[in-house]
């Protein structure tokens, strides 16, 4: 969809609302690159201010979406008391099975409102049950290194497949997946609310109860806290999706907000190290701690490069989120080399090698994307290249996690 397709239907009303209805967050942006040249246009005036219109009421969306939101929530909740209800090992089950407690009820979710074909949710169905059949049939080796890699990355295979239903029939949109980037950085700062109001609610009511001589801190936890912890991203997800203005504006500021500040800590913590006598080379655990700073580093020049998508963005935080990528390049940089210097020391291992694919895409991924924020930054050119490589990069990730997912397990004899 471009501005060429709105602005040859302008006379048009019903194929404007369809192409509203087929693609909403291009036609959004294709439309308001095009405004300034309809001045005057009455029908574009409308659709100006319906795009731009924040209503400020709260809204709780239909009674049969919120029956239906409650319904999947009390599922969520069943799911996380299986293993109570079914005397089944607590670690075993949620190191296995914690993905399916969320993922498939969101997938539901999102296949319900945007009423995806039954042949689309049928596939996603079979895949769900053939990862969880598949999890669970694996080997209980508390030495497996391919267990705990695809209990790892099985969760991320199983976002994937959210993503897939939440795209519909735009599988290949760049901005319908950074639309889905974008729904996920504001679904984590909704839930994150919902989960603190929780915890303030618990600590309130447990008090009070103890206070008249009720201990029920067990049953509480156990039951009601269980519950709404694995109904708390359902909920987050519907209220980001019924009051989309609630996060609109928080979600680009959080952005804004963290990418200096972890920008600054990476330098800080970089300098400490060369201070502190640690190293990734020869310090395993440490190389751990310092990958998972990559990944999440990384998650937060994604979120914020998503969130910047169809707005302007001022010259200082351009350069910010340039210097932030260039700095990761660096982290980066010395995870892959430790990991190359362990691998040629000590061989090959299902994690070395799990560890060693992923940072070479992540870097690579971060190579083009600071390639395309230079140009932003000296030409001016805007973060739309920026938005492609993230969006060209998804598929890519998603192909190593399934490979470490499913692949690694037959590959290593399930070692």
């Amino acid at each position: 969809m471009n501005k060429l397709d709105i602005l040859s239907n302008m006379d048009n009303p019903g194929e404007l609302e369809k192409m509203y209805r087929d693609n909403r967050a291009a036609f959004k942006k294709a439309f308001l690159s095009l405004y300034p040249e309809l001045t005057g246009n009455k029908l574009a005036a409308f659709w100006y201010e319906r795009l731009n219109y924040e209503g400020r009421e709260i809204s709780w969306g239909s009674s049969t979406e919120l029956l239906f939101v409650v319904f999947l929530s009390l599922i969520a909740g069943f799911i996380a008391k299986i293993p109570d209800w079914f005397n089944l090992n607590d670690e075993l089950f949620y190191q296995r099975n914690a993905g399916f407690i969320v993922f498939p009820l969101l997938t539901a979710y999102f296949s319900w409102r945007k009423k995806i074909s039954i042949k689309k949710m049928t596939l996603a169905v079979l895949v769900f049950l053939t990862a969880v059949i598949f999890v669970n049939l694996l080997p209980a080796d508390p030495e497996s290194d391919t267990l705990v890699l695809t209990c790892i990355h099985l969760p991320l295979f199983l976002w994937a497949v959210l993503g897939f239903i939440f795209v519909g029939d735009h599988t290949k949109n760049h901005p319908e997946r950074l639309a889905f980037l974008r729904y996920n950085g504001d679904m984590v700062i909704m839930t994150t609310l919902i989960l603190i109001a929780g915890v303030l609610l618990s600590g309130i009511t447990i008090g009070l109860f103890s206070v008249i001589g009720f201990s029920i801190e067990k049953f509480y936890f156990d039951h009601i806290g269980l519950i709404g912890l694995a109904a708390s991203p359902i909920i987050g997800t519907y209220v980001t999706q019924t009051n989309p203005q609630l996060v609109n504006k928080v979600s680009p500021v959080i952005a804004r907000l963290f990418s200096p500040l972890v920008l600054l800590m990476l330098v800080v913590y970089l300098a400490a190290i060369l201070y502190s006598g640690k190293d990734p080379y020869n310090d395993r655990d440490f190389l751990v701690i310092f990958n998972l700073l990559l990944v999440g580093v990384m998650a937060i020049i994604l979120f914020d490069i998503a969130e910047t998508t169809g707005k302007s963005r001022d010259r200082a935080g351009s350069f910010i989120l340039l210097a932030l990528s260039l700095v990761t390049v660096i982290v980066n940089g010395i995870a892959l080399s430790a990991i190359l210097f362990r691998i040629s020391s000590w061989g090959f291992t299902p994690n070395r090698l799990a560890v060693l694919g992923s940072n070479l895409l992540m870097l690579l991924n971060l190579l083009l994307i600071t390639f395309r924020l230079a140009k932003n930054v000296t030409r001016g050119t805007g973060l739309k290249e920026a938005e492609a490589t993230i969006s060209a990069f998804l598929p890519v990730y998603i192909a190593w996690t399934i490979i470490v997912t499913f692949i690694f397990p037959l590959l290593f004899h399930f070692g």
